[in-house]
C-alpha cells in the first residue's frame, strides 16, 4: 500500500460522539475473527475472499441471533431467507465476487460438514454476501476456488484487519476510486461493542467527513456510476435479540448514506447484524429447552444504533483510503482499467476547510 495512505481517523474523520475500540476494527468484538484471501494474478485477476467468524467454537452448534437489512436487493445474497425467518446465523460469513457466490458457498458447507460433532447434519444455511468486482477483475473468469474460500475460514484470526484491495476488496470500485474492505468499532458508555467490516463497491458522490470529495482525475461526477454494491457486517457483544439485531443492520444504512451512496437502482446495498453474547448464544441446551434468554430491551439500544451507524460511516472512509491503486487489462477489449486511490493530501485540505 503506498505511504500516503492512511486510516480516516488519521485526516481527521472520527464520526460521532462515542470512543473507538482499541483496533477500531470489527475484532474488537470479543470473539469475532476475520481471515482473507487475496488473489492478484497476470493482468486480469483482481478479487478474493473475506471471512467474518463470529466465534471461534462451531457456530453450526452454538449459533448466534442475527438480523439483515436489504436497502436495496441487486445481490446475491445467500442464506438470507433462512436467517430473515429464523433469526439466527449458523456458519462463517463470507465476502467474495459475485460469480464466485457458489464456490464460497461450498467451502462453508464443506467447513461445517467437516466439523466434529456434525457428523448428523445434513443441511447448512452458508451466508454469502457479494459485490461485482468485474471492473477490474476478469469475473468470468471465476477465479476463485473452493480451496481460497476454505483458506480464508481457516487463516481467520482476532487482532488487525487489513484493509484497502485485500480480499474481497481486491477489485471493487467505489465512487470512481478504489474501494475495498474497511473496518471500524465503536464503545458505548455501557461497555458494549459494535465492530463493522465493509465491502464496498457503490457509486453516488463521495462525501467523507461531512466534505463533498470530487470525483477521480479526468472524471466529472456525471461519468461516476450510480450502481454498485456494497456488503456491511455489523458485529456486537451487546445481548440483543435477532429482532433488535434487524434494527442494528438498519441503523448501518444511515452511515451508508452519510458517504454520499446513491442508492441506486443497480445497488445491492445489505447489512447483516450479529450478537456473540453468551447470554444470547442459541446453544443446543437452549435450544432444546426452549429456554428464554436476557437481552437488551428497547430503551437501551439507541447508543448500539449510534455505534452502528458511525462506525459503519467510518469503515467505508478506511476501505477507501486505505486501498491502493490497482490496474487490470480488460479481457474484452485488451485495454488497461485502473481504479485510483483516493488523494489523501486533497482530503486533508477539504478536511481543513471545514
Amino acid at each position: 500500500m503506498p505511504a500516503a495512505a492512511e486510516r480516516a481517523r488519521a485526516l481527521g474523520i472520527a464520526p460521532g460522539p462515542l470512543p473507538t475500540g482499541p483496533l477500531n476494527a470489527i475484532t474488537d468484538v470479543p470473539g469475532v475473527a476475520v481471515g482473507q484471501v487475496t488473489l492478484d494474478r497476470g493482468d486480469t485477476v483482481r478479487t478474493g475472499v473475506t471471512a467474518i467468524l463470529p466465534h471461534g467454537g462451531n457456530i453450526f452448534a452454538d449459533k448466534v441471533p442475527a438480523g439483515i437489512v436489504v436497502a436495496n436487493g441487486f445481490g446475491k445474497l445467500i442464506g438470507l431467507s433462512q436467517v430473515k425467518e429464523l433469526g439466527e446465523i449458523e456458519t462463517p460469513i463470507l465476502l467474495t465476487n459475485t460469480l464466485n457466490v457458489p464456490e464460497a458457498a461450498a467451502a462453508i458447507i464443506e467447513h461445517t460438514l467437516a466439523q466434529a460433532g456434525n457428523q448428523a447434519v445434513r443441511s447448512v444455511n452458508a451466508v454469502v454476501g457479494e459485490t461485482n468486482d468485474g471492473g477490474l477483475n476478469d469475473i468470468r473468469a471465476r477465479a476463485v476456488t473452493i480451496a481460497d474460500a476454505r483458506r480464508a475460514i481457516a487463516e481467520a484470526r482476532g487482532g488487525p484487519v487489513a484493509e484497502g484491495a485485500v480480499g474481497a476488496g481486491r477489485g471493487t470500485i467505489a465512487f470512481g476510486y478504489k474501494g475495498g474492505i474497511g473496518t471500524s468499532s465503536r464503545v458505548t458508555p455501557e461497555g458494549f461493542t459494535v465492530g463493522v467490516l465493509v465491502q464496498s463497491n457503490f457509486g453516488g458522490r463521495l462525501i467523507l467527513g461531512g466534505v463533498p470529495i470530487p470525483p477521480p482525475p479526468g472524471k466529472t461526477a456525471a461519468r461516476v456510476s450510480a450502481d454498485g454494491s456494497i456488503m456491511m457486517v455489523v458485529a456486537t457483544d451487546a445481548p440483543l435479540s435477532d429482532r433488535n439485531l434487524t434494527r442494528l443492520a438498519a441503523r448501518a444504512m444511515a452511515g451508508l448514506a452519510r458517504t454520499g451512496s446513491a442508492f441506486s437502482n443497480g445497488s445491492g446495498d445489505y447489512a447483516i447484524a450479529f450478537s456473540t453474547a453468551q447470554a444470547v448464544r442459541r446453544t443446543p441446551a437452549r435450544r432444546a429447552a426452549g429456554a428464554a434468554t436476557p437481552d437488551v430491551g428497547n430503551d437501551n439500544v439507541t447508543p448500539l444504533f449510534i455505534a452502528a451507524a458511525d462506525a459503519t460511516e467510518e469503515a467505508i472512509a478506511n476501505s477507501l483510503l486505505m486501498a491502493e491503486t490497482v490496474t487490470s487489462r480488460e479481457p474484452a477489449s485488451g485495454s488497461t482499467r485502473q481504479a485510483v486511490a483516493v488523494d489523501t493530501s486533497l482530503v486533508k485540505r477539504l478536511l481543513a476547510g471545514r
